[in-house]
């Protein structure tokens, strides 16, 4: 049907051409948002009526009459019907449905993937701190990320994923500290142990592991780094720099539980230590984009559209968290990045007018907008009927492995995609582990599963090979529960284009959903191991295709498409 499709657009293209020199050029169709309207329609003739002068209607007759002489239109084509002001809407034969079947069995795995389009882009997400345990709110950023990537795959790009991390400030030296106490023997509570807004430390069981590790003279490895501890108490930096490997290693765990992975682990600390952040500082301030005052250093974002002027050297010297941003994001575009995309939380929405402006003013030809951001909200959990809140592991949040503990990787990813990234989200232990259809990753998983099953058995008891069915007739295809499936099946590439361009993989888990109601729908209404052969060879393509876009479709989720449930 892609290929019927692209004929169509053709013809019309060709005779919107006739009307109107460029008006070929934004041919295109739309979905009638009724399915008893049609199967495609067309605004050209509302869209033309008026530079041309001419009534709507009486242009989408002509234009009608035109299309229906087409031979495309002759031969995939069963009705055109004018409404409204001048709406086209277009009903295909059968047979120009049933197309999308062979064109799901001959692309398998690559069906809705585009080719390479000769671009690079680069996807930032996850980027937590090495200060403890992932939490459900990095799970979130991992599983948008990875399907976000996935996504902008099947587009054509050359797709880079990047970890940034800060290895040294604030919190890593709370994390240092907060080591070291558990390592002389102390514990939350105790008299020594810190406590209140002004004396941050980490209090969860993990603390305690990294002391006895590091007291045990360990060796720990992650994906970027690997240290050996001293096991000397008094040597606060050795701690700072094991504990750091330590998590990191924590974190590697949690991802490969996820079944995340990344290309590159960027290192805060050495934005400063190649000098970035100073060059950064004197493009600034080269370009006249900085002030002093209250012994401190500005910058002039109001000029590009920030709220305020923003500090970025402090008075004891130091820079504000937003300054190696900025050099960071210098460097991506050094590195040949004009597409970026960052996956954070909402809490860090202040950040994108501060970084953005940074980059303006830096005058080093990136261009406004850049990077893009996807912001997405926390994750309550639920289990029980009672919020979860705490894990005994991180002390104060629910941990990612914790939730895949309790459920499953799929449901974790299937869940927190399910929702658009800004939108609250809670997350229903109880639900993720139901095996019914209230559930809709086992819903979605069922479908798959349910094919699987119809094939092996027509494989076991006629020995039917499904290598075959990509060649067989079609033409018993007529069904209204038939073409509604072959109908959905066709949305799939178009789906895939929108969702990547609107940085939203929750488009296909709603995708999914659909196709597997459909699916269920179609099962319900006929039987597929029939005893007419033509029939039966015809309906398991139809089924094989499906299982086809449900598989291809959760592999962008990064979620299983199992063959028995």
């Amino acid at each position: 049907m892609l290929s019927v499709k692209q004929e169509l657009l053709a013809a019309l293209a060709g005779e919107l051409e006739k009307l109107s020199p460029g008006a070929g050029a934004k041919a295109a169709f739309e979905s009638p948002k009724v399915a008893a309207h049609g199967d495609l329609a067309s605004t050209a003739a509302m869209q033309l009526a008026k530079p041309l002068k001419q009534n709507p209607r009486q242009l989408a007759q002509g234009l009608r009459e035109a299309l229906q002489n087409s031979e495309p239109f002759k031969r995939w084509v069963d009705a055109i019907e004018i409404a409204g002001p001048g709406f086209l809407n277009i009903r295909l034969k059968p047979e120009a449905k049933q197309q999308i079947v062979r064109e799901v069995l001959q692309g398998a795995d690559r069906f809705g993937v585009q080719g390479g389009n000769g671009q690079r882009v680069l996807v930032e997400f996850v980027s937590a701190n090495p200060t403890g345990p992932l939490h459900v709110g990095h799970g979130r950023q991992a599983a948008l990320g990875d399907a976000l990537c996935n996504l902008f795959q099947t587009q054509g790009w050359d797709v880079y994923r990047e970890f940034y991390y800060n290895d040294a400030g604030v919190q890593i030296a709370t994390l240092a500290h907060s080591v070291q106490l558990r390592a002389r023997g102390f514990k939350p509570g105790d008299a020594e142990w810190p406590s209140g807004d002004n004396a941050p430390a980490y209090n969860g069981d993990y603390i305690a592991d990294i002391a006895a590790d590091f007291l045990a003279k360990k060796t720990v490895k992650s994906d970027d780094r690997a240290y050996t501890a001293s096991g000397d108490v008094n040597d606060l930096d050795a701690i700072r720099q094991f504990a750091v490997a330590y998590l990191r290693h924590e974190q590697d765990l949690d991802l490969q539980a996820f079944a995340v992975r990344f290309d590159n682990y960027y290192l805060e600390s050495s934005l400063y230590t190649s000098g970035k952040v100073a060059a950064t500082v004197a493009k600034l301030q080269a370009a006249g984009k900085t002030y002093e005052q209250d012994g401190a250093l500005w910058l002039k974002s109001t000029e590009y559209g920030d709220d305020k002027d923003r500090v970025m050297r402090k008075g004891d010297g130091s820079y504000t968290y937003f300054v190696p941003d900025v050099a960071y994001h210098i460097a991506k575009w050094e590195r040949g990045f004009h597409k970026v995309v960052n996956i954070q939380g909402t809490d860090h929405h202040g950040t994108i007018a501060r970084v953005r402006a940074g980059l303006q003013a830096a005058n080093v030809g990136i261009p406004a907008g850049y990077p893009d951001y996807v912001l997405h909200t926390m994750v309550r959990v639920m289990r029980g009927g009672e919020e979860v809140k705490i894990s005994k592991r991180a002390g104060s949040y629910v941990t990612l492995r914790d939730l895949i503990e309790w459920t499953s990787k799929d449901a974790v990813r299937f869940f927190l995609l399910s929702r658009k990234p800004d939108t609250e989200y809670v997350f229903d232990v109880d639900l993720a582990v139901t095996k019914n259809n209230d559930n809709p990753v086992y819903y979605v998983q069922y479908a798959h599963a349910r094919i699987c099953s119809v094939l092996a058995a027509w494989k076991d008891k006629e020995g039917g090979d499904a290598a075959r069915l990509a060649s067989v007739d079609l033409a018993p295809l007529q069904s209204a529960p038939a073409l509604a499936l072959m109908l959905q099946l066709a949305k799939y590439p178009e789906m895939l284009g929108a969702a990547a361009q609107d940085f939203a993989p929750h488009d296909v888990t709603f995708y999914l959903r659909d196709l597997a109601a459909t699916y269920h729908s179609y099962y319900d209404a006929e039987r597929i191991l029939v005893d007419d052969e033509a029939v039966k060879l015809a309906r398991l393509a139809l089924v094989a295709a499906t299982a086809q876009v449900l598989h291809n479709g959760l592999a962008i989720l990064g979620v299983s498409a199992p063959a028995k449930m």
